[in-house]
């Protein structure tokens, strides 16, 4: 099946990496050494991963992963990139909570030694429902699984979700706000901030309609209730969810670069979107998909018997996580540009067609999606 080239994620030599972590670690363990130095192949655009081993006696762990913010000189997806604020992140969920998040053990906040700030912590063995391609078409484990497998990721998933939001103590999480007006609430601020990033990503490039008019159509839907702020994941999807080598059980929730101070259903916008987006990819190129899994309906359902709280005001927050994984994608697109990947449409009114899912953001923009 014919489709676009995956856009290059990284810059960086790993065999340059890996000596410059290996001289860096010296520091932390002399006379350690690292063996084993790979990079998955799911290595994102926004931060990268390298993983490796540490043979030494004192290793407080000795199978790793390090996580590398963006190289500033390569175009990258997002502003700036907080390896710090993930860490702190990581290390307090991991204390108020009963989710399965790596330990996280040294933060470098020097880009010296490897050229950026970075972070170590433990590796999780396990299996990871692709994006490229996507766990929704034929030839992975996720599709290959019965419907009863699946079932259980499911259940086992929005348990994640649920779990965090209730377990985390809201008020530990105020720190995520971004900066902005202080006497705007924390959904407010979360969406300013979102338009904020459409503005970098467009500065001195081709503007896109359809993403300002879903910033318009999402002021005409705004709830009256907005509902009290929890942590939320940020990336909530399985995606970023490692799972036992040998079932569907969560061994590690990754990826929380985007954590924020959110309503409840920010993440839970997201966790449906995002599934939907890959479902709708897959339809579009002639196959069924898995149109029985992680059903909006479904996950808000069971969301509200583990939580007590029915999710409210979906259709502003499944727009809203078309529309901010839109302003992604066109970043992406422009990325991909740079690097010459893709030509920027002559026309401006042809630029909404870099968006991969502009027909679906359409659709919610105008209210027939769902």
């Amino acid at each position: 099946m014919a489709t676009a080239p995956r856009p290059r994620t990284s810059t960086r030599d790993p065999e340059e990496l890996g000596r410059r972590l290996t001289a860096w670690l010296d520091g932390k363990l002399p006379g350690a050494r690292i063996t084993g130095i790979t990079v998955p192949g799911s290595n994102g655009m926004s931060s990268e991963t390298l993983l490796f081993d540490i043979e030494h006696p004192d290793t407080p762990i000795r199978a790793c992963a390090l996580r590398l913010a963006a190289d500033p000189a390569a175009y990258t997806v997002f502003p700036s990139y907080d390896m710090s604020r993930q860490h702190r992140v990581m290390s307090l969920v991991a204390e108020h909570t009963d989710l399965p998040v790596p330990r996280v053990q040294w933060l470098e906040e020097d880009p010296g030694p490897l050229g950026a700030p970075f972070f170590v912590m433990a590796r999780a063995e396990g299996r990871v429902p692709p994006d490229v391609m996507p766990y929704t078409y034929e030839g992975n484990w996720l599709h290959a699984a019965t419907d009863a497998e699946r079932a259980e990721l499911q259940e086992e998933s929005i348990s994640l979700l649920a779990r965090l939001h209730d377990q985390f103590p809201a008020k530990e999480a105020a720190f995520l706000l971004p900066e902005g007006d202080q006497g705007g609430s924390p959904l407010r601020r979360h969406v300013e901030a979102q338009r904020a990033y459409y503005e970098w990503v467009v500065k001195d490039l081709a503007r896109s309609p359809l993403i300002e008019r879903a910033f318009d159509r999402l002021a005409e839907l705004w709830p009256e209730d907005e509902g009290e702020p929890v942590l939320n994941w940020g990336d909530a999807r399985i995606g970023n969810v490692i799972y036992a080598p040998d079932g569907f059980r969560p061994v590690a929730v990754l990826d929380w670069e985007m954590a924020s101070y959110a309503p409840r259903e920010v993440d839970l916008g997201w966790t449906v979107y995002l599934h939907r987006f890959f479902q709708d990819l897959t339809v579009s190129f002639g196959q069924p998909g898995l149109p029985g899994f992680l059903r909006r309906e479904d996950l808000e359902r069971r969301y509200a018997e583990l939580t007590g709280h029915t999710p409210r005001d979906m259709e502003f927050h499944t727009l809203y996580a078309a529309l901010r994984h839109g302003i992604v994608m066109l970043r992406i697109a422009y990325r991909q540009a740079h690097f010459g990947e893709v030509e920027i449409p002559a026309a401006a009114e042809d630029v909404d067609g870099l968006i991969l899912h502009h027909a679906s953001l359409a659709a919610m923009v105008q209210g027939t999606y769902w």
